[in-house]
């Protein structure tokens, strides 16, 4: 299986902000909010392992600000970290102002599992790390999934 880039599966989703996201202060609705980040995390490690995946967890989703009907609505998602099966996928949601302007309002962390066709867990391709920043990624990658792993002993 040959190793891919960080680049390579890189996605960028634009909304704009209608009536029906939002809630009765004129605000984005938090759930449609997560249903975009998850179709953006789907489409990132679909193009990384070339395979149908599923969404395994939500293992951080911080709100920082709010997002107003009528708002651009950006959403940026790439591999942070991979496992033998699974992939972390981090999401940045900014609203975009008509300048061009953008604030960061969410940050998630999501895992997705590549499954084959008969549903079970498939393999992926491991990852190349070229920027600092990606380097970064994986180490904090790392520690989320020892946390996550530690949890689930816990919590099962």
């Amino acid at each position: 299986m040959k190793e891919k880039r960080v680049s390579d599966s890189r996605t960028t989703q634009v909304q704009i902000i209608m009536e029906r996201d939002i809630n009765g202060a004129s605000r984005l609705f938090g759930g449609q909010l997560l249903e975009w980040i998850d179709v953006v995390a789907a489409v990132v490690a679909r193009r990384h392992c070339q395979q149908e995946v599923t969404t395994a967890a939500i293992d951080n989703l911080q709100f920082r600000a709010p997002a107003q009907l009528g708002s651009t609505l950006c959403l940026e998602g790439q591999l942070t970290h991979v496992g033998r099966t699974s992939m972390e996928v981090r999401v940045d949601s900014f609203t975009e102002d008509l300048e061009g302007n953008r604030a960061l309002i969410n940050r998630a962390y999501l895992v997705l599992v590549a499954i084959d066709g008969a549903g079970r867990p498939a393999p992926v391709p491991r990852l190349i790390l070229e920027t600092q920043e990606e380097r970064q990624e994986w180490e904090a990658g790392e520690r989320r999934h020892a946390l996550r792993e530690q949890r689930r002993k816990e919590n099962f």
